[in-house]
Formats: structure tokens, sequence, C-alpha cells
């Protein structure tokens, strides 16, 4: 135990590969290595092996690279404040060093000389997958966004990357925006388009169809907030689940033509706001009978997304989170 814990700390002889820093910083390897290559950020020491070992010491001064360039700080200007013993320093002579008894205005307090990148999004106590994804989101860097989205999805599965992961670091996005004036939309936007595109790529072929046991996603009209019902499809069909992705603002008379071809045994609606839950549509939809008489059949309706929460429907079911989703389809569809 002792010996992991000096391995990872750069003690020991041990350090952190490449790869594992990228990881932890949330950057691409090959952007490490530029850094190291372009600007003399890499390892103070070196082992007598090919690889080389970053200590925390190495680490720290990339952290801060990172924070910068988020910022907008060109990389070169970056380093050179990474590298800079006063780092905010502006081009320039040397600054005199300030006599003991200066006082205190001549030496700015440690959260003034911090990056506002440092305090990035406000994340809280979350999974280290987040801040790595947050970063990489921050710097809009794509190929970082892309292997760090499959690699959580890949080592926790959907519903746990999801919730764990994945939701955590686009709310803090959305924080972010939300606090800093119309700022970081370009980045809300980046995520989810990412994430959207991870999911795809993740998520197994969609299930053949079987009779009577199709579900059906769709975001009821005026509703454009399709990532979770993205999030739940893919979930669907890893698990083997037939379904029917229908997407943003689905009309009315669109959505009613849907379930009476599809003949779904689910049907997900979707609303991220009040403004767009609507309970009548919901109980229209539950009524709905189709096949021969004697042997009708009806979808059951689940109420999904914060929307409902003002509109709760009696008798459907509404499940607060993707897990609960999931069990409640699994369920309901015959096996």
């Amino acid at each position: 135990m002792t010996a992991d814990r000096n391995d990872e700390d750069g003690r020991g002889g041990g350090g952190l590969t490449t790869g594992e820093v990228a990881r932890r910083l949330g950057v691409a390897p090959t952007t490490v290595r530029t850094w190291d290559r372009r600007y003399g950020l890499g390892p103070d020491a070196h082992t007598g092996g090919t690889h080389r070992r970053w200590t925390p010491a190495d680490v720290a001064r990339l952290e801060r690279m990172c924070a910068l360039t988020a910022t907008g700080v060109p990389p070169a200007e970056a380093a050179r404040m990474v590298k800079s013993p006063e780092p905010s320093a502006p081009d320039g002579p040397a600054p005199v060093a300030p006599p003991v008894a200066a006082p205190p205005v001549a030496a700015p307090p440690a959260a003034s000389r911090r990056s506002r990148a440092h305090a990035g999004l406000r994340l809280g106590d979350v999974r280290q997958e987040c801040k790595g994804i947050a970063r990489a989101a921050l710097r809009l860097d794509a190929a970082a966004l892309e292997d760090l989205l499959a690699t959580a999805i890949e080592a926790h599965g959907l519903i746990t990357a999801w919730t764990e992961v994945l939701m955590p670091t686009l709310q803090a996005v959305g924080r972010k925006w939300e606090n800093s004036g119309e700022r970081y939309v370009e980045v809300e936007h980046f995520l989810s388009w990412h994430v959207s595109g991870a999911l795809r790529r993740c998520a197994p072929p969609v299930a053949a169809d079987r009779p009577g046991a199709t579900t059906m996603l769709a975001c009821v009209p005026g509703e454009n907030h399709t990532l979770p019902l993205e999030v739940l499809a893919a979930a669907l069909a890893e698990r083997q689940l037939p379904v029917r992705m229908f997407g943003a603002a689905l009309p009315v008379d669109s959505l009613v033509a849907a379930v009476r071809r599809t003949g779904p045994a689910v049907v997900g609606l979707w609303a991220q706001s009040r403004t767009t839950a609507s309970r009548p549509l919901a109980e229209h939809v539950a009524a709905m009978e189709w096949g021969v008489r004697g042997a009708r059949r009806k979808a059951v309706v689940m109420t999904l997304g914060p929307g409902w929460a003002g509109h709760a429907v009696p008798g459907l079911p509404r499940p607060r989170g993707l897990a609960e989703a999931v069990a409640a389809v699994e369920s309901l569809v015959p096996g």
C-alpha cells in the first residue's frame, strides 16, 4: 500500500508516465509531449529507462499551464509565466526585490495571483475524471475530450459514467455559463456535442424489434434538450432492449402517429422545463389504444425530466434518474 502511494507521488523512483499525467490533466498525451519539446516543461529528473517519469512538482507546472491556456493565454506566453519566478509579472526588466518591511500591497494575496481557471468549474466532491473532462472542455480540446469521455464510459459503464462523471460536469458548465454573463456558452455546446457523439460510438447497435417490447423516446413539443434521452436510449440498447428515439420537440400529431405505428410497450416523454411539460398530452398518449378488437393494447407512459415536477400525472411512472428509468423499462418490457 505504501509503495503504491510512493510511486504515485513520484517518490521512491516512481512517478507518473506521460499518459497518466495526460489523463489526470485532461489533455492529450501529444499535448504534454509538445509542451515538453517546445517549451521545456518536461520532467526535471530523468530515470535510466526509456520512459519519462513526472513528479508532483512537474505535474504542478503542467496544471498551471492548463489553467492559463484555459483562460485564453497563448501557450508560449503561458509557458513563460509558468517558468517565471513571478508568473504574473509582465515582460521587461526583472523586478527589484521589495524591502523586508514592504507594505502588504507590494505582495498581492495568493488568491489575486491565481489564474481564474484555477477556480475553473465548481465541481465539488466528484470523481477525478470530471476535472479532466472540464479542463478539456474549457480548452475546447476535441481530441482530449473524446478520449476522456470514451475512457469514462468504458471504465464505469453508461449509467455510472453519466450519473457520476458526465452529468456533474455538464451541470458545472451550465452553472458557469449562468453566472458569467453569457460567457462559456461555446463550452457548453462543445461539451454536449461531444458527449452525444461518445454515447453513439460507445452504445451497441439498436436491438431488433420484438412485438410489444419497443420503448419509444421523444421530447415533448417545444423541448430541445435531448441529451438525457440519448443516454437512456444508449443504456437500453446496452441491455438489448428495442428502442426508438425521436429526439427534440416532436409535434403532437407526429408523436401520436409514431405511437400508433410503433405499438410501443413504453413511451418516455422528456420535459426539461415546466413550460414544456404537458399533462393533457401525457394523459392522451396513455389513453391511446391500438390492435384488433378484443386484444387492444396501451403503452405505459413515463414522464421524464425535471419539467414534470409540477405536472405529475396520477398513475404514470415518473423515474427520478437514469438508473430508475432503465429499471422501470426492464420491468415493463416483456422478456
